[in-house]
């Protein structure tokens, strides 16, 4: 089996989580992802966000959506 990086492994988590919990679809839940840039959000900060909780990065993603649609 092929070696998966820790991050991938992190941002599926965080997109799945993130999917189940708002009753999405894989492709509703992409579209924001992929319109405010979270997976790119989610690598850079791995350092500090893969230490917390399932429901502290479902709050946090929806706190970085939620300011760029403000911007």
């Amino acid at each position: 089996m092929a070696h998966v990086s820790k991050t991938l492994e992190f941002k599926v988590f965080c997109f799945e989580a993130y999917r189940a919990e708002k009753k999405l679809t894989g492709f509703e839940a992409m579209e924001p992802f992929k319109k405010y840039g979270v997976l790119q959000y989610l690598e850079k900060c791995y350092d500090v966000l893969h230490t917390t909780g399932r429901d502290y990065l479902i709050e946090d993603i929806d706190l970085f959506i939620n300011a760029r649609k403000s911007a």
